[in-house]
């Protein structure tokens, strides 16, 4: 039988082993999260964030999409090449293309986007797809990739420009990086997105030049919206990204995915996107700018 001694001196054996075992998990997670975020960080902050998110999928073939061949394929079956040749060089609005058609266009879109996020599509998982990489949960790189690819598709069907992402050493250009994190907020309904994504097609469509442009969406009015949807999606996709990792739970069956990022919630973000490009100066000829938009307009011609 044991005296009291030994009984003693097992148990601070025991909470000795046990406190390093604990001392040894926690070192074991920093590590791990270390490594993630060094693989997922591509702005060089230190952090995980929608800039990563944006620079990381546009730079695959598969999630970038080229403005002209896009229009091209949507509308050759159902118009002329003169027509779409002015749809490509200024807006399917210009173009004289039916609103009700672009709203067609921009539902089939939405729904393929949607089907391929289900596990239908199979883009980012092929070979060298973003989702191949280890320390990324595939759900979380899939859905966000697939929202980017929709917004893109939404901004070329209701009048802008191609996305330029000509790379500046590691970062893209901050006024179409911010444009995009603007058109992530509308999708979630970050308060004073939807005017700023209005106001940016203001400026686009009245011909604002493309300098002024830049310091308006990293200096002016919209700036501040900008790191407001930045910041809030750095805390939730820090959240789904180390919540997948670590629970390792990527359930695609029924349509649910894991890191609590769900397939239902792909169609309302854009149908939020969607409605906030269907009413701006580049899709609606009869568009009325809010006070709000003239305000930001007014402070970009106003600057030097």
């Amino acid at each position: 039988m044991k005296n009291e001694e030994s009984v003693y001196a097992e148990t601070i054996e025991t909470e000795a082993t046990g406190e390093e075992s604990v001392e040894a998990t926690e070192k074991g997670l920093r590590k791990a999260k270390n490594v993630i975020v060094k693989a997922i960080d591509e702005n060089g902050n230190d952090e995980i964030d929608i800039e990563d998110v944006i620079i990381k999928g546009l730079r695959f073939p598969g999630i970038r999409i080229n403005r002209e061949a896009f229009l091209r394929k949507q509308f050759f079956k159902r118009y002329s090449k003169e027509i779409i040749d002015i749809a490509i060089a200024e807006s399917p609005m210009k173009a004289k293309i039916p609103v009700k058609e672009i709203d067609k266009i921009a539902d089939e879109v939405i729904q393929f986007e949607r089907n391929c996020v289900s596990g239908i599509s199979a883009v980012l998982g092929a070979p060298g797809g973003w989702a191949m990489v280890a320390t990324i949960p595939a759900d979380i790189a899939q859905y966000y990739c697939y929202l980017l690819r929709a917004t893109q598709k939404l901004l070329y069907l209701y009048g802008f420009p191609q996305i330029d992402i000509e790379e500046q050493g590691n970062t893209f250009d901050d006024a179409i990086m911010n444009t995009l994190i603007i058109c992530f907020g509308v999708m979630y309904g970050t308060a004073g997105a939807n005017n700023a994504l209005k106001a940016i097609a203001k400026a686009l469509g009245i011909g604002v030049e493309k300098q002024l442009m830049k310091k308006a969406l990293t200096k002016g009015t919209i700036y501040p919206i900008v790191k407001s949807v930045a910041k809030w999606f750095g805390a939730k996709m820090t959240k789904e990204v180390f919540t997948g990792f670590f629970k390792r739970a990527i359930p695609l069956v029924g349509g649910v995915l894991g890191g609590g990022i769900t397939y239902l919630s792909f169609k309302p973000c854009c149908d939020k996107l969607k409605k906030s490009l269907q009413d701006t100066i580049l899709s609606n000829p009869k568009y009325k700018p809010v006070l709000e938009d003239d305000m930001i307009i007014n402070e970009i011609e106003n600057m030097e």
